[in-house]
């Protein structure tokens, strides 16, 4: 069944988005997504309402954050944020650069070994230099590897933001023990969750999907932020309508006040929107 748009508070924020560009360096050319430029997204953007973005780095460009950091420049720095992907050899001078130039957080997809561009023994010591510049972690992992890390996890110095609900397999959602490590983060003021990526946890019309949507509503709705995660990449067969997945929110969260938090002020706290 088709979800009307809701209305959007001003200052809404897609918290989630990859951009690819042809002009940029590719590690994983098989990766990379046409019709998938910043100037493609603000079309999209600009037809759904929304005013804040969170560029993160694809997999298809690797290391090479200059697709990102353009990005920023061309939907505007004041309204948009980026998540980069980095390696330790990255020294002080980069990082301050990547700072200025709108970088928040650095992302950890190891979800899949199939062209990760980091490795797990990277992420403490990088957590602890982008500490210091106030930027968190963002995981891209599975639930059992949540589970498995959670001393790790415990331990790192800033920030955790948790993409795609967590991934918690469908069929398990919230009786799978990674719901127990993130929910602890979470309580502890050291975590976050992205609303995201439905089609990643069991499909967007699921019931077990909205359930597990509603549960990180009901157990930390300050903690929380939404992304559409265009363009979909995992989807190409069968790309969903970024309207309609903005528009599941109205069944995810169902009080306005509530959905301000989760679009607004919540972004604006994590990626320093003012």
């Amino acid at each position: 069944m088709s979800l009307a748009s809701p209305a959007l508070p001003a200052g809404a924020c897609d918290a989630h988005l990859h951009v690819f560009d042809a002009r940029f360096a590719a590690e994983a050319p098989h990766a990379m997504q046409a019709g998938a430029t910043a100037a493609d997204y603000l079309a999209l953007r600009q037809r759904l309402g929304l005013q804040r973005a969170v560029i993160v780095q694809p997999r298809a460009h690797g290391t090479d954050n200059r697709v990102t950091l353009d990005a920023i420049r061309a939907l505007g720095p004041q309204h948009t944020r980026g998540i980069a992907v980095l390696r330790p050899d990255v020294d002080d001078a980069q990082l301050r650069a990547l700072h200025d130039g709108g970088i928040r957080g650095i992302r950890f997809s190891l979800y899949t070994d199939r062209d990760a561009m980091v490795s797990l023994d990277m992420l403490q010591p990088l957590a602890r230099r982008v500490a210091a510049l106030g930027w968190h972690v963002q995981l891209h992992w599975r639930a059992d590897q949540i589970v498995a890390q959670h001393a790790l996890l415990q331990r790192l110095p800033c920030a955790i933001v948790f993409d795609h609900m967590a991934r918690l397999p469908a069929g398990e959602g919230t009786r799978h023990p990674a719901f127990g490590v993130v929910r602890s983060l979470l309580q502890q003021g050291r975590a976050w969750v992205k609303l995201s990526g439905p089609y990643l946890n069991g499909g967007t019309g699921h019931p077990e999907v909205d359930a597990l949507a509603q549960a990180w509503v009901r157990e930390a709705p300050e903690r929380l932020v939404w992304g559409s995660d265009w363009p979909h990449v995992t989807e190409k067969a069968d790309p969903p309508d970024t309207a309609q997945l903005l528009a599941l929110l109205q069944r995810w969260v169902p009080d306005a006040a509530t959905r301000q938090q989760v679009l607004v002020d919540n972004a604006a706290q994590l990626y320093g929107f003012h």
